[in-house]
């Protein structure tokens, strides 16, 4: 017994002198919040050097985290959501195009909750989902704020009366603001498991047509898509704000990135540093996938670093479901390359050398400087993301014939084509039933709201544009898009370069105005 008494004694000397504030607990995986803004493409953002947008909340993202220069999503909504959630590329889960969600099977996927949940994490979805399949409850979040379509605001808006909240849909009430309403959700699900560890996939509004007035903006206001991008920043800044209130910040993992690059309409108002970007939203040329894309994590990942690194939207998969601990599913392909080992300061190689982008039936491979598309043509990506000129065919440049074999080889790898191959017009877009009709309309309807007239009477997919500036009607975009073209061929020839036919693909999508339901 006197034994006994004096084990318990001399253990209880020992725990006594452990300090508890060397004491090592196991330690919390992260929290993960995954912010995707719409239609917003580098030169919206402040930090890449934007020259008519601020952005401050994500610029302070950007100093505490690590900013790519080079991220690809993919020109076109659609397919860039799935490529996000699935880590696969479109000819192997068949999201070619907008309109190809139902090719997508819970039977043949595994999005990112499915991954996440077994390794304990709580999950929440918020925003669009249109043009995935199915609810979101289905591909294994928790809870989920959806609403329908895209760009929607205030519930004038004729798809924006309801939204669905866990299955029920709920009316958008008088002057409620759908992005507020998003945002509550975002804030109310962290408060709810600040003692869990969560996976929130945020998919915005901003700044997706139609571009209406935002709470924050003055009557009259002659800057309507400013005062979008301004708002969606300050949304940003109230996610970063809530965590750093509830003490979560340091473990918690944000990435804010673009679906895809800036729509026709704003991107010549969209410069960087003086100069227009080569393409936009649902092109070929590195403006149409070129988009933001930052990561956060306070002490982490290194602070105020840039990197110019290739990654593409199917890394993000591999890379999350490596810092949370978890297996990628079995018995898939999974096309991405985790960098999570790199994001956290690892002086290991970098996993890709090349990131490929598929929209319809068009399709590239990029190297740092090269590009090579389906059509068997190079472009010089030198000067890019202003310039992207074709290289001549037969061409004695040595290096511009090592990068063609080499991005042949990898496409040839890829095999696009054996894959489910799109079975709409090419482009990957919306049918054109109706488009011209609907472009007269919402044409008309922008003017009478230049000319004064109160959107809640007039509008209902109003496309409002900034009555500041030049670029008000289709027919002035079209025409900049036509200028921006001739721009690029006359670089190309000044260059030394015979000036290039267009492209198979450049010559269907360079000039092809954004439907705003897309």
């Amino acid at each position: 017994m006197k034994t006994h008494f004096a084990l318990l004694a001399l253990v209880s000397i020992c725990i006594g002198m452990i300090d508890p504030a060397k004491a090592e607990s196991p330690k919390k995986k992260p929290n993960i919040i995954f912010i995707l803004a719409d239609d917003l493409g580098t030169g919206n953002v402040s930090c890449y050097g934007s020259d008519n947008f601020k952005t401050p909340n994500i610029d302070a993202l950007a100093k505490s985290g690590t900013r790519f220069e080079r991220c690809y999503a993919c020109p076109l909504c659609g397919p860039s959501r799935a490529l996000l959630m699935t880590g696969r590329y479109a000819f192997h889960t068949g999201m070619t195009g907008n309109d190809s969600g139902p090719l997508i099977k819970t039977e043949n996927e595994t999005m990112m909750p499915k991954v996440l949940k077994p390794a304990g994490y709580v999950t929440a979805m918020c925003g669009k989902w249109n043009q995935l399949p199915l609810q979101p409850s289905d591909w294994g979040f928790d809870e989920y704020l959806r609403f329908n379509s895209s760009g929607q605001y205030w519930n004038y808006q004729p798809k924006a009366k309801t939204y669905t909240l866990n299955g029920k849909e709920t009316p958008l009430l008088d002057k409620e603001y759908l992005p507020d309403k998003m945002n509550d959700f975002v804030l109310n699900f962290i408060n709810k498991n600040k003692d869990n560890t969560f996976y929130v996939y945020y998919a915005l509004s901003h700044v997706h047509e139609d571009i209406l007035p935002t709470p924050d903006s003055i009557p009259g206001s002659k800057t309507l898509y400013r005062d979008n991008v301004e708002y969606m920043d300050k949304l940003v800044g109230k996610v970063v704000a809530e965590l750093d209130r509830l003490k979560l910040r340091d473990n918690t993992l944000i990435v804010f990135a673009g679906d895809n690059g800036t729509t026709h309409t704003y991107q010549p108002q969209s410069t960087i540093r003086g100069r227009e970007i080569s393409g936009y939203k649902t092109t070929m040329l590195e403006g149409g996938a070129l988009v933001p894309c930052i990561a956060s994590w306070p002490g982490v990942i290194p602070a105020d670093k840039v990197s110019t690194n290739l990654i593409d939207f199917s890394d993000m998969f591999p890379t999350l479901a490596e810092i949370a601990g978890a297996p990628l599913p079995a018995g898939l392909v999974i096309d991405g390359k985790s960098f999570a080992a790199q994001l956290r300061g690892g002086d290991s190689g970098w996993p890709r050398s090349w990131i490929f982008v598929e929209l319809g039936r068009h399709w590239y491979d990029r190297s740092p400087l090269w590009k090579l598309n389906e059509a068997g043509e190079l472009f010089d990506m030198k000067d890019a993301p202003f310039a992207e000129p074709v290289v001549p065919a037969d061409s004695k440049d040595d290096a511009a014939i090592a990068a063609r074999k080499e991005l042949g080889t990898v496409l040839t790898q890829l095999n696009p084509a054996g894959g489910i191959v799109d079975q709409g017009d090419g482009s990957g877009s919306h049918s054109k039933v109706g488009k011209e009709d609907k472009k007269k309309e919402k044409k008309a309807k922008r003017k009478a709201i230049a000319e004064g007239a109160d959107p809640t009477t007039i509008g209902q997919e109003v496309s409002n544009q900034d009555a500041g500036s030049d670029t008000n009607s289709m027919a002035n975009n079209k025409d900049s898009a036509k200028k921006l073209e001739k721009k690029a061929k006359k670089k190309a020839t000044a260059g030394g370069q015979a000036s290039p036919e267009p492209s198979p693909m450049d010559s269907q999508n360079a000039n092809k105005p954004t439907d705003p339901g897309e």
